[in-house]
C-alpha cells in the first residue's frame, strides 16, 4: 500500500486511517484489542474527537504502549469559547495519555474560525502550537462552502470532509484544490455512511488520489481485517473498478440521506439518520433488525412530523429532509405489507 504526505504536516503514513467513531460503542477490552491489532497491521494514523463519548480514553489505553513518534493522533474539539477551548483540549491529552496531538481540528465546522475575527479560537489554536500541545491546525466540515473557505484561508494544515466515490463533482474539485494549496485532505464517510457495502472498490476509488487518507470507521474485528488485508494486496481502480463504481452511481443518484444525525435531535422524536434513509439500507444493507417492532415504532414517529424545517437547515447537505422522511416511510409501508421484497 503506498503512503500518502498530508499536505504541508509532512506527516506520511499508509494510505488506511482508522476512524475510532465507532469504538465507544463497544467495551474497553474490545477496543483495546482492535486497536492494538490495527497498529500491529501497520495503520499509523488514528482519528477521534473531544464528542465520541470515550473514544479517546479507549486511544490512549491502547496505544500507549507503543512509542509516541510512531503513530499520529488527530482529534476534534468542538469548543465555541476559549474557555471551553482550553478545557477540551486538557481533556483530550489527558485520555489520550500524551503530552501533544498531531493535528488539532475545530470539529464540524459552521464557519472558517481566522485571526481577529472576534471569537479568539483560532488565537487558541495558535497559542497551543507555541506551547507544543498541539502540532498542526486542523478543521472538518459538513457543508461544502465551510470546507472551500478554509481550503481559500490558508490557515489550516488539513481538511476533513466526506469523501467516497458516491461524492459529487463538486466535492472532486474540493479535493483538487485541497491538493493544490498543499493542505492534507482526510476523508471521513469512504463507505458514505453505510451506504456502500463493499470495502475493495472504496480502498480503490481513493487509491487512485495521492493527497487523500481516508479514515475508515471500525469497531468489529471483523472489519479491520478487510482493510488489514489491503496493506499487501491493495486493490486497483482498473476498468472493472469503474464500470461498477458507475453502475453503483446510477442506483444512488440524485438525494440520500448520508446519516450524519447533524439535523437531530428532532422535536417529535424522530430517528432522521436512520429513518431518512431507510428503504436504502434496506435494500443495501438487508437486516431482520430494521423490521423489528421498534424500529416500526420509530419509522411510525415520521407521522407526526411537524414540518417545522429544523432538520433541513441543519442538514449539511441541504436536503428536503421532511420529503425524505415521508417518501422512506411510504417504502417501509410497502415492505411491510409485503408489497415489496426486500433479501
Amino acid at each position: 500500500m503506498k503512503e500518502v504526505v498530508l499536505g504541508s504536516t509532512g506527516i506520511q503514513v499508509v494510505q488506511n486511517g482508522f476512524g475510532a467513531l465507532p469504538i465507544q460503542r463497544v467495551s474497553m477490552e474490545v477496543a483495546v484489542n482492535i486497536l492494538r491489532k490495527a497498529y500491529e497491521g501497520g495503520m499509523r494514523f488514528f482519528d477521534t474527537a473531544r464528542a465520541y463519548s470515550d473514544s479517546e480514553e479507549k486511544l490512549g489505553e491502547a496505544l500507549q504502549v507503543y512509542p509516541r513518534e510512531s503513530y499520529f493522533i488527530a482529534t476534534k474539539t468542538m469548543a465555541t469559547t476559549p474557555d471551553e477551548f482550553w478545557k477540551q483540549l486538557q481533556q483530550s491529552l489527558t485520555l489520550l495519555k500524551t503530552d501533544y496531538i498531531d493535528i488539532y481540528q475545530f470539529h464540524c465546522a459552521s464557519q472558517v474560525y481566522k485571526p481577529h475575527d472576534g471569537t479568539g479560537m483560532y488565537e487558541c489554536m495558535l497559542e497551543a502550537k507555541k506551547q507544543g500541545k498541539i502540532k498542526h491546525i486542523g478543521i472538518t466540515a459538513h457543508q461544502l462552502q465551510v470546507a472551500l473557505d478554509a481550503v481559500d484561508s490558508k490557515l489550516y494544515e488539513t481538511i476533513q470532509f466526506p469523501f467516497s466515490y458516491l461524492s459529487s463533482d463538486k466535492e472532486l474539485e474540493l479535493v483538487q484544490k485541497s491538493q493544490k494549496a498543499h493542505m492534507g485532505f482526510i476523508a471521513m464517510k469512504g463507505l458514505a455512511g453505510g451506504l456502500i457495502n463493499q470495502s475493495k472498490p472504496a480502498m480503490a476509488y481513493m487509491s487512485q488520489f495521492d493527497n487523500v487518507l481516508p479514515i475508515w470507521g471500525i469497531q468489529k474485528e471483523s472489519e479491520l481485517d478487510e482493510w488489514l488485508s489491503y496493506m499487501q494486496e491493495t486493490p486497483v481502480f482498473n476498468d472493472e473498478m469503474k464500470e461498477f463504481i458507475e453502475k453503483e452511481k446510477e442506483e444512488l443518484s440524485g438525494d440520500f440521506c448520508r446519516g450524519c444525525g447533524y439535523c437531530m435531535p428532532c422535536p417529535v422524536g424522530i430517528m432522521i439518520n436512520q429513518c431518512a434513509r431507510m428503504s436504502l439500507m434496506l435494500r443495501r444493507a438487508p437486516s431482520k433488525s430494521w423490521l423489528t417492532p421498534e424500529m416500526q415504532e420509530e419509522m411510525k414517529k415520521i407521522e407526526n412530523c411537524l414540518h417545522c424545517g429544523q432538520c433541513s437547515r441543519k442538514c449539511p447537505y441541504e436536503l428536503d429532509t421532511p420529503a425524505l422522511l415521508q417518501k422512506n416511510y411510504e417504502d417501509y409501508q410497502k415492505v411491510l405489507s409485503g408489497e415489496v421484497k426486500v433479501q
